[in-house]
């Protein structure tokens, strides 16, 4: 009798403890921030790599993002090399 006593108490104490962390990761997961990462944009100049595989249209990114580009990055832009990985195709 002692032992099924111990068990029930064990049980109950490992289902709390995993009730607390659960409750610990969604209420962490609800005070993330917002995304921030634009997204790449539905135009003229991007529509052909929307249908292509990532690593496939990262390699045109350069084209127009470079200094000397139409449209240079900011500076303290992470590096250049994989631009799909933060911005979205939706």
């Amino acid at each position: 009798m002692q032992t099924t006593i111990k068990k029930k108490r064990n049980t109950l104490a490992l289902n709390i403890a995993f009730l607390l962390c659960s409750g610990a990761i969604l209420l962490f997961l609800f005070k993330a921030p917002e995304e921030t990462t634009a997204k790449i944009p539905h135009d003229d100049n991007h529509n052909r790599f929307l249908t292509m595989k990532k690593k496939e249209a990262e390699k045109f990114c350069t084209e127009c993002h470079t200094p000397e580009g139409v449209a240079p990055l900011p500076s303290g832009h992470p590096p250049k090399y994989r631009c799909l990985f933060c911005h979205k195709r939706d």
